[in-house]
């Protein structure tokens, strides 16, 4: 068995302690006395998003995996569940998950789950990075994302770009002199520009619902009772929301944890004897160290959910409707997800043990009825589709 967890490589290992020697500094010139990002260093970050001059070879941006039109989620034109990378024949591990909303995600750490400390916080799929700049800086030196070959190389091909004028206003004109130094700049202005309004406009259906601009249709509101009901959907037990709550920050859709859910193996992407463990192999000792958490990945949010597909870390469902259905019939129809029988067949057959039973409506065995129908399932994803940002009431 061989592991599988995006890594960027020794050679960032190697920058990112010289990079957090600098992150003091740096983040005291880019913020505003009241705490938000300046201008100049979110005008950086934008410029930087959308260059594609900036991997080796040039042609890939953060935008060709982080799509606006697709929320911020994509796939650079693979056409599979996983970005083809800017190396030709080259292409990521898993699912590049919507950048929208990511934050107000908190940074690593434990949270109570029915009595339990479970992880929670954290950025990418098994949360290996601590904050939303640490994440940026991941893509950009993979070898199957964006592929620079140093910091060196990197920072020089920043300060030849359009983004250069207003990384030196953000944050010193010597900001080029040092790689360390130039290299917190660089990831510093994505997280702030990756926390601008662009990426957190609370502007679906659902907003305006909360607001009293609008009223869900008698399908949609079946499908937000669906959703949160217990004894049906309780997809809310892991996308929260607070529907009593006018403002919409109560209701981000997603507790931050981390879950293990069994999705089927993509044939599309997967590579014989390979796993990808998620949040255990991820932690210092690896999997050895911290099997408990062998097949957990992050809850993502469910806003814009409809533009993301396809869904779950590894893209095995094409659609949403597939997806809920997933969740509704893994248990009382695994033949339909697992066509050899071989259930979680995802993850080597001694970590199966970490795949939740229990939860709603997991807690449900082959021969019952599954905890929603067809017709229900459709109200779900209705419901689902007013997640989408830029409603119009």
């Amino acid at each position: 068995m061989r592991t599988v967890a995006p890594r960027a490589g020794l050679r960032l290992a190697v920058w990112l302690s010289i990079v957090v020697a600098g992150a003091i500094a740096v983040g005291a010139a880019v913020a505003r006395a009241d705490g938000a990002p300046g201008h100049a260093a979110t005008e950086a970050g934008r410029r930087l998003f959308f260059d594609p001059g900036l991997s080796e070879p040039p042609g890939t941006s953060c935008a060709s995996c982080h799509d606006p039109a697709r929320a911020f989620a994509g796939d650079n034109g693979s056409g599979l569940a996983v970005p083809r990378g800017s190396r030709p024949g080259t292409r990521g591990t898993r699912n590049a998950p919507t950048l929208m909303y990511l934050g107000s995600s908190p940074g690593p750490g434990w949270s109570q789950r029915d009595g339990q400390a479970v992880p929670s916080g954290g950025f990418f799929w098994d949360g290996r990075a601590a904050t939303l700049a640490d994440q940026a800086l991941g893509p950009l030196f993979a070898p199957h994302e964006m592929n620079n070959r140093s910091a060196a190389a990197l920072v020089a091909r920043v300060a030849a770009s359009d983004a250069a004028p207003w990384l030196r206003q953000a944050y010193g004109a010597d900001v080029f002199a040092d790689p360390g130094r130039a290299l917190q700049a660089i990831t510093a202005a994505l997280a702030a520009f990756e926390q601008g309004p662009a990426f957190a406009p609370f502007s679906s259906k659902f907003d305006a619902v909360l607001r009293g601009q609008a009223r869900f249709t008698p399908q949609e509101e079946r499908g937000q009772s669906l959703f949160t009901i217990a004894q049906k959907g309780n997809c809310a037990a892991c996308h929260t929301l607070k529907p009593d709550s006018r403002d919409p920050r109560d209701s981000l859709f997603t507790d931050f944890g981390y879950h293990a859910l069994g999705v089927p193996r993509n044939a599309d992407i997967a590579t014989a004897g390979e796993f990808d463990l998620g949040h255990c192999a991820a932690q210092p000792g690896g999997a050895a160290a911290n099997a408990r958490w062998c097949g957990w990945f992050k809850t993502p949010t469910l806003r814009n959910v409809a533009l993301t597909a396809p869904y779950m870390h590894n893209g095995r469902f094409a659609t949403l409707r597939e997806a809920v259905a997933f969740y509704a019939t893994r248990d009382t129809h695994p033949e339909r997800w697992y066509p050899d029988g071989e259930k979680f067949d995802d993850l080597p057959k001694e970590l199966r043990g970490s795949v939740d039973l229990d939860t709603r409506p997991y807690h449900r065995r082959p021969g019952q009825r599954p905890a929603l129908d067809e017709e229900e399932i459709g109200d779900i994803v209705a419901f689902l589709e007013t997640l989408t940002d830029g409603y119009a009431p």
